[in-house]
């Protein structure tokens, strides 16, 4: 496969600014989007949208926070809004696979505002709800469909839809989709959708996986990459802090009451820790849930509309369960414990420093970590400088290279106050 085949993107290219009226777009979507205050197109937008409305497959590499959604939803909805609708159920045309319920919920109601009074139908099929209600609405069609895998086949194996009249397939997140064991689930629904359509397949990482499901997937496909692959947002502050596994909770009750962060997302690496973490947190006064795979699909979004809120101090997640998480100007992330798959740092990241704001990583990191903090550096190409607390020093032995004390109010930065709005973390 020609991977960069003529009229790919050189991600080294710098991209001038560009304007949404200036990409081909019906102008009601560009009326939609100035609406939500996006009068200029990020680089993801303006390289991949000219490139969707001309048919092409698509293989695109875009870090979270990007505006991917955007930028296949809108030539989506182009595209459907120039074939009328028939009347009576509607096929399907357009369907897009995403590895989580949270970011199905999160890339369907973006699609339901950017089509605004456009005549077009959008579903969302997850799991983790009842499946009655869904096929209910499956009987009067839809022109887009925003799915699991699993749930997906499911209504297919009940017959509540058929894919035979897909133009466009999507798979967003596919790296994510890969590491979750979804890729027989993906083959069994390519395999029912007709051979000649487009393809789009967006991923944070190039991985060999991720390069041979795209041989087998797309065609002559324009490769666009605006980020070094791997590479993480230049706007986020990230920070290593040594500290002994028994002491990681002390040391984020001190960092949050040192700090008044009022708002954090936190992450364990598995779901009895984040349960066991949000629930001693509440024992110390602070108000925080969990969320994680085993959380009916109303808890997980319950905890995370009153996140989003600023009703819950702390937000404890695991891998999967925050993908999708979409918050505005988070100020923080944090690392109670580092992934044992070290792209997975990455994505727990990507979460703050969305669309150029600024943003902070901390990692907690204790002796017994050291073989993952080694794999996310030599992922990212980085050495991290090591800190550590006064108060909370290490006993045993850590990476090996010279830590150094922390500032009372971190690197140096003026502590976080009133005068200070931009990184008061109750602004947020």
């Amino acid at each position: 496969m020609d991977w960069r085949r003529q009229g790919a993107a050189d991600p080294t290219t710098e991209i001038p600014l560009t304007l949404f009226t200036e990409l081909g777009l019906d102008p009601a979507l560009c009326a939609t989007a100035a609406a939500r205050g996006y009068q200029e197109a990020t680089p993801i937008q303006a390289r991949a949208i000219p490139e969707i409305l001309q048919g092409h497959d698509l293989l695109a590499a875009a870090q979270t926070g990007t505006g991917k959604t955007a930028a296949f939803a809108l030539p989506i909805l182009h595209r459907l809004s120039e074939t009328p609708v028939s009347s009576g159920p509607r096929p399907v045309r357009a369907l897009i696979l995403v590895p989580t319920r949270e970011l199905a919920a999160q890339v369907e109601d973006n699609i339901r505002l950017y089509r605004g009074s456009m005549p077009l139908r959008s579903l969302m099929l997850i799991g983790g709800v009842k499946i009655g209600p869904q096929m209910q609405h499956l009987r009067n069609g839809a022109d887009i469909i925003v799915a699991t895998p699993g749930r997906l086949l499911d209504h297919l194996q009940q017959r509540s839809l058929r894919l035979d009249r897909v133009e466009t397939l999507v798979l967003d997140e596919a790296d994510r989709m890969l590491d979750m064991g979804f890729i027989r689930d993906i083959r069994r629904i390519i395999g029912m959708l007709p051979p000649k359509r487009q393809n789009l397949l967006f991923s944070a990482t190039f991985s060999p996986e991720i390069r041979q499901l795209a041989e087998s997937l797309l065609h002559q496909p324009v490769t666009v990459e605006v980020t070094p692959a791997n590479a993480t947002v230049d706007s986020i502050v990230q920070r290593v802090i040594r500290v002994d596994q028994e002491r990681k909770r002390d040391l984020l009750l001190h960092l949050m009451d040192a700090h008044q962060w009022h708002q954090v997302l936190i992450f364990t690496r598995t779901k009895h820790g984040a349960d066991r973490l949000a629930r001693q947190m509440e024992r110390d006064g602070l108000q925080a849930m969990a969320i994680h795979g085993n959380k009916s699909q109303g808890a997980r979004t319950r905890a995370l509309a009153e996140f989003k809120a600023g009703s819950l101090r702390a937000l404890v997640a695991t891998d999967i369960a925050a993908r999708g998480i979409d918050i505005q100007r988070l100020p923080r992330v944090v690392n109670f414990e580092l992934p044992q798959v070290a792209e997975d740092y990455v994505h727990r990241i990507g979460r703050t420093g969305r669309a150029g704001e600024d943003g902070e990583a901390i990692s907690l990191v204790s002796s017994e970590e050291r073989g993952q903090l080694q794999a996310v550096e030599r992922l990212l190409r980085r050495r991290f400088e090591t800190e550590q607390v006064p108060g909370f020093e290490v006993k045993g032995p850590g990476p090996d290279r010279a830590a150094k004390p922390v500032p009372p109010h971190g690197r140096g930065r003026a502590p976080e106050h009133p005068r200070h709005p931009r990184r008061q973390a109750g602004t947020h």
